[in-house]
């Protein structure tokens, strides 16, 4: 697992509760201690609330290992998972390095949001081995990975990419390589939409959000999950799928501009839409 910040981490856990030996690279031992540490937050949540058993936990955490040498971790790997930021040249060197460190065999996947999964896989130099698999934040909560087939991508590597998010408990879907894909394309649409009804003083941020949970069944209001995906996150997407898809539906609103300008990104600011608590 390249990557121990707020996907890196959540994928690995799953990796291990999966029954996978894992290792969890970033940077720095305290990035990576960092995202051992919430991992081992999440389990002890999991079984003080009943969700995980205790021995189900105590091995996941006996299969995490933290590195700060990607050689040497991607260096026996079946399945590589990449949650760096999303920058299209910081990815291309990171599956570079992949491509030349990780077994013939293995599976090389990013979990990138909107970015073009084809671009990434010109880094590599097994692209025909490279697909997206886009989970969703909490990772260990959320059902859904969303398998990205690039132009590429061969039909084995799609079916092995199905199969792995099957065995980490998750329910695949395949879509085509295609700007913001399914998910981040639904997403941000109504996402930007709920913002602009903000700025024109339509309802509440409460009262926008319950519109949707309460209306429409869904178990999370768009302005809250905004909060929660990372408000910076939301714009960078909603940039990449203007200048790619409509200049004029997925313009980013003012205010959401404003509020990344003024560092409000959500929960991992404790401010946002919403303030939150530690």
């Amino acid at each position: 697992m390249v990557g121990a910040g707020t996907m890196g981490h959540g994928i690995a856990q799953v990796a291990a509760m999966a029954g996978w030996e894992t290792a969890l690279y970033d940077l720095t031992p305290d990035l990576v201690d960092r995202g051992l540490g919430r991992i081992r937050t999440n389990l002890q949540r999991g079984v003080e609330r009943g969700k995980v058993g205790a021995p189900a936990a105590e091995a996941a955490l006996a299969r995490l290992r933290g590195s700060t040498d990607l050689e040497g971790a991607a260096a026996g790997a079946d399945l590589a998972v990449e949650a760096v930021p999303e920058d299209l040249e910081l990815k291309r060197r990171v599956f570079a390095r992949l491509g030349a460190s990780c077994p013939a065999h293995a599976l090389l996947a990013t979990n990138t949001s909107s970015l073009p999964v084809g671009r990434i896989a010109e880094g590599c130099p097994r692209p025909e081995r490279v697909c997206g698999m886009h989970f969703f934040n909490p990772v260990h909560i959320l059902p859904l990975c969303e398998v990205v087939r690039a132009s590429t991508t061969t039909d084995s590597t799609v079916e092995r990419a199905v199969a792995a998010a099957r065995a980490m408990g998750k329910t695949p879907i395949v879509v085509r390589d295609a700007p913001g894909f399914a998910s981040s394309r639904l997403g941000v649409a109504l996402g930007l939409e709920a913002i602009r009804m903000v700025e024109e003083g339509v309802a509440s941020n409460e009262d926008i959000d319950s519109a949707m949970t309460l209306g429409y069944n869904h178990p999370m209001g768009p302005l809250r999950l905004t909060d929660l995906v990372g408000l910076d996150v939301r714009l960078a997407i909603a940039e990449h799928l203007a200048r790619e898809l409509d200049p004029v539906r997925f313009q980013p609103p003012a205010l959401l501009r404003r509020m990344v300008e003024e560092g409000r990104l959500g929960k991992k600011t404790g401010q946002g839409f919403y303030r939150w608590e530690e």
